[in-house]
């Protein structure tokens, strides 16, 4: 996760600012994946869990973790012996990524897939697999033109070892997305990367996978966006003259331009999932406790009920499970953490 470009979203409380509407209630459990990566169906929320921290607890003691806050799913952004192993037999579904640096091997070498699934998959029959993201972020244009070829490939190695019930993805910065005010003009920026690879996501049946960030887009223009918008607090409603849909939340709005653009590509059975999202404790402007635990909670509430084009529930990911003090970039980079590295709440939340 990096600070996320968002122009596109930054005149979203400049029109249409009306009275406060309602959230959706929070959902109950849905449904989960199998052992073998057979989706059975999905829980709302899950949690990313990072590792770039010299004080982080066990993989043992974080899968404990997890399961005593009844958290459902994972994202790891590398295969992880350890984690792996404590995930076995624990039902919480995994979305894995593959880094960012093993795509080019991957687009030209089948067998370099091949060799990845048999060391970091089939060992592991008792994780519950649901996604595979290959790469994370990428936005360099020679290096996007790998993704494909190497989720092509990825493919072809799951169902070569009888996994094909694992989907695969790549998890994209929304940066890619533009024009996503109102929600309903929501288009890719680069039709030529994007328009392949939601015709190859339809073909398949996997999800988009995409990092959405409010935070950011608050952070970038505090005079067009209200922090009641960006939190899911009452107080601002937009309304998009497109779709007619009415908007109480900037997360909403964020998502449906997702959607908008699918469409627009001509792709829109594409499921989208949130593979993550957030706020900072700490560490900049309007990174609070206060303010992340508003956002945190209102999500996990929130997402249940999907979003006013799709309705229903949305599998979101919240960035991250704990404070992580190796990461580099940003101060608030380090406090996106829902628990601090001794297992104490960063801030009460409840799931």
């Amino acid at each position: 996760m990096a600070n996320h470009g968002v122009a596109s979203v930054l005149a979203v409380a400049a029109l249409l600012l009306v009275a406060v509407s309602t959230f959706p209630a929070e959902c109950g459990a849905h449904r989960a994946a199998d052992a073998r990566g057979h989706t059975k169906g999905v829980h709302s929320i899950g949690v990313c869990n990072g590792v770039l921290g010299n004080n982080l607890p066990s993989p043992a003691d974080v899968v404990k973790l997890y399961r005593s806050k009844g958290i459902t799913a994972m994202r790891i952004y590398a295969p992880e012996s350890n984690v792996l192993r404590a995930l076995s037999g624990t039902g919480i579904g995994l979305l894995m990524d593959v880094p960012n640096e093993s795509i080019t091997a991957f687009a030209s070498s089948p067998s370099a897939a091949a060799a990845w699934v048999k060391a970091n998959v089939q060992p592991y029959p008792g994780v519950s697999f649901r996604y595979i993201a290959v790469g994370n972020e990428i936005m360099d244009v020679d290096a996007q033109k790998n993704i494909l070829p190497a989720m092509k490939n990825l493919d072809a190695a799951l169902a070569a070892a009888h996994l094909g019930g694992i989907k695969v993805s790549t998890a994209l910065r929304f940066d890619v997305f533009t024009d996503t005010f109102p929600p309903s003009s929501g288009v890719f920026a680069d039709d030529d990367f994007m328009d392949p690879i939601a015709e190859y996501l339809e073909n398949t049946g996997a999800p988009l996978l995409a990092n959405v960030y409010p935070y950011f887009a608050y952070v970038g223009d505090t005079t067009n966006i209200h922090l009641d918008y960006a939190t899911f607090q009452p107080g601002t409603t937009v309304t998009d003259d497109g779709n007619g849909l009415t908007y109480t939340s900037l997360f909403d709005a964020m998502v449906d331009s997702i959607y908008a653009a699918l469409e627009d590509s001509g792709r829109p059975g594409v499921k989208v999932v949130v593979s993550e999202t957030g706020w900072p404790s700490s560490g900049s402007f309007a990174a609070t406790v206060q303010n992340a635990r508003t956002y945190n909670q209102n999500l996990i509430n929130h997402v249940g009920g999907g979003t006013p084009k799709r309705p229903g529930p949305l599998e979101t990911y919240m960035f991250a499970m704990f404070n992580e003090n190796l990461k580099t970039g940003d101060e608030t980079e380090r406090h996106f953490g829902l628990f601090n590295p001794d297992k104490s709440p960063a801030y009460t939340l409840s799931f």
